[in-house]
């Protein structure tokens, strides 16, 4: 299938995982594409690493207002490249910014939109696509009728390939037509902290902490192994954490190597945003909680006294290595 274009994000100059991930699983497949790349100024960095993924291309858009991101910018600078490219398959990360700009581009397009995907499959001149259902209870194949074909890909599903490989990079002034809304400031975190969905192990704690303050025992386990923090809805809503911490249906989507809930009961809200990790640990003091069904090991035990004795193994460890 020709004309295969990958909407690749970038912060800061690096680019996100799961552009890198979705290069090398089209690279696996045999697929040449094309990676597109909405910035302004320095993204040498980024363009090096999609090339070293895979991309056959980098067509880089630059335009003062796509140096942060802005919806109507995004979405009318690809589009405005894109048609005059004939693309047969278009596709992003399902990160929180491809679930904004997706839409509104497949809109433009007049073409059907699947997101959240977790894999999909290139054969001659058709692709089908496989996404979660039912609160990721189920999954169904999508296919296509016309084209382009519009899609998104859940980070962390798919493999990553380094390596050093050839590619072209053309740096083209991008068109980001009649913009309604500007970004005046973008206030950053103090806090570094690891990005959820990009995170390889997540400790997530739930309403059972009882308070915000509670949460260092979560984090504390989790600054041990480099791991992100996350929390449940119950523990969002009341006012334990903040909502970018949150995993869930209505919060982000995650699939990390390794994923400890941590007095979570495991209610399907929760279950459909992190059922696709690798590896589940559930600890929690009620035996029948749902999670554990889930589970790949289970603690059963109050979390005030088996996640201070984790962290205190986890740092023996490490010293040890």
């Amino acid at each position: 299938m020709g004309n295969v274009f990958l909407i690749a994000e970038q912060k800061e100059g690096s680019v996100k995982r799961v552009s890198l991930e979705i290069l090398s699983e089209l690279g696996r497949q045999g697929i040449s594409a094309t990676a597109i790349l909405p910035g302004f100024g320095d993204l040498s960095k980024a363009t090096e690493s999609l090339v070293n993924h895979g991309a056959t291309k980098v067509i880089v858009l630059e335009h003062e207002a796509l140096n942060n991101y802005n919806t109507e910018a995004y979405t009318n600078a690809i589009y405005q490249y894109l048609s005059t490219q004939s693309p047969s398959v278009v596709v992003t990360g399902a990160t929180s910014h491809g679930k904004d700009f997706l839409p509104r581009l497949a809109a433009k397009f007049k073409t059907g939109i699947a997101v959240d995907c977790i894999s999909f499959q290139f054969s001659g001149d058709k692709i089908s696509i496989r996404r979660p259902i039912y609160a990721g209870k189920c999954s169904k194949t999508v296919e296509f009728t016309g084209i382009p074909v519009v899609f998104s890909v859940r980070p962390n599903v798919l493999a990553m390939q380094t390596g050093s490989k050839s590619g072209s990079v053309e740096k083209v002034n991008a068109d980001p037509g009649l913009v309604k809304a500007k970004v005046i400031n973008t206030v950053a975190s103090q806090v570094k902290k690891v990005e959820l969905t990009e995170a390889d192990i997540i400790i997530s704690g739930g309403r059972s902490l009882k308070s915000a303050d509670n949460f260092k025992i979560i984090a504390d386990c989790a600054a041990t192994i480099g791991a992100a923090v996350g929390a449940s809805r119950a523990a969002v809503d009341a006012g334990y954490a903040p909502h970018n911490m949150q995993v869930g249906q209505t919060g982000k989507t995650v699939s990390p190597k390794l994923y400890i809930a941590c007095g979570i009961s495991g209610a399907i809200q929760h279950l459909a945003g992190m059922r696709t990790s690798k590896v589940i640990v559930a600890i929690n003091k009620d035996p029948e909680a749902p999670i554990f069904q889930k589970a790949d090991y289970g603690i059963v035990g109050d979390l005030f006294e088996v996640v201070p004795l984790l962290t205190e193994e986890l740092k023996k460890l490490k010293s040890q290595s």
